[in-house]
């Protein structure tokens, strides 16, 4: 087996190790109805950790993605109680966070800094705006919410009386992930950017635009944040400034368990998405368990991370040994 392909294997075996582990302690763990809401209840994160795949993939990191969430929340409340229509807010706010995160991505390539120091400026500056549109949480009220999101569900199966039905956040998170998939493995933007992970001296001297794809990576990261931040109102139904504090950090995780290298060069949108699903299953799994504290999540979360990071490791040094 190519080893580029074990951090991907390894998360595979995890998440069929999780569900297993569920179905067997659990009777009613693997269900059509448990299995989509790990999609439906993890879309915002699964939504996030795409963008945030294609900034490690190139070397990079953006800090800033809970923030351009917690701020697209509220400027989407705040402009459809002020008389906006849904689609109109969130079509300005996807335009904003692409901006947001293209003008983060200039300064990054064409000043040369780091992408950590620039993203954390760009983490307190979305949160300030946020909390300079409303500082509390703003329900949203329209119809487009409480009736036209819900109808999208499509059902797939009945369970007694009950009809099991994809939401509409999940439906979201598949085609992200879809497109994800199709732009990292067969656009030049996508080989582009795993060439620039791997060397990005190398990747000039093959002609490679580096400046413009980094902008183009971290407008991709600003846009796949504010789309989260739709997703999320879309079953919060509310906007709120001060949310999601830490998000990025399961954003983060979700990308390094799912294979993709914090070295850059390395990663998958597809073990991205198994990533997302291993978190939401440890979460469900202690919900399920109902006497351990959600704590532990975090702390399996971070064991998880030990590991992935030291298989990481071994693996680059056994890259770079040949």
């Amino acid at each position: 087996m190519n080893s580029r392909y074990l951090p991907l294997v390894i998360t595979a075996f995890v998440l069929a190790l999780l569900l297993g582990a569920g179905g067997f302690f659990f009777t009613n763990f693997i269900s059509f109805r448990v299995i989509i809401n790990l999609f439906g209840d993890n879309a915002f994160v699964g939504v996030t950790a795409v963008g945030m795949t294609f900034v490690i993939i190139s070397g990079g990191i953006d800090l800033s993605v809970a923030s351009v969430i917690a701020f697209t929340t509220i400027f989407i409340a705040q402009t459809v109680n002020n008389g906006m229509h849904p689609l109109v807010s969130m079509a300005l706010v996807l335009i904003l966070g692409l901006l947001f995160g293209a003008i983060q991505g200039w300064f990054i390539s064409y000043f040369n800094l780091p992408p950590f120091l620039v993203t954390l400026a760009g983490m307190f500056f979305a949160r300030g705006v946020g909390f300079i549109i409303n500082d509390i949480s703003v329900a949203i009220k329209h119809p487009f919410y409480s009736e036209t999101i819900r109808g999208l569900a499509i059902p797939v199966a009945q369970v007694g009386r009950a009809v099991v039905r994809i939401p509409f956040t999940a439906q979201c998170l598949i085609f992200f992930i879809l497109g994800g998939t199709l732009l990292a493995a067969y656009s030049r933007f996508g080989r582009n950017v795993y060439a620039i992970g791997s060397n990005e001296t190398s990747a000039r001297l093959m002609g490679v635009p580096v400046d413009q794809i980094k902008i183009w990576v971290y407008a991709l990261s600003g846009f796949c944040a504010t789309a989260a931040g739709c997703v999320v109102t879309f079953y919060m139904q509310s906007g709120n400034s001060s949310s999601f504090v830490g998000l990025e950090m399961d954003a983060i995780a979700a990308a390094v368990i799912g294979g993709t290298l914090l070295t850059g060069g390395v990663g998958w949108v597809a073990g991205t998405l198994m990533g997302v699903l291993i978190l939401g299953s440890i979460q469900s799994l202690i919900t399920f368990q109902g006497s351990l504290n959600n704590w532990w999540a975090k702390i399996f979360i971070g064991t998880l991370l030990f590991l992935f990071i030291s298989v990481q490791q071994l693996l680059n040094r056994r890259l770079k040994g040949r």
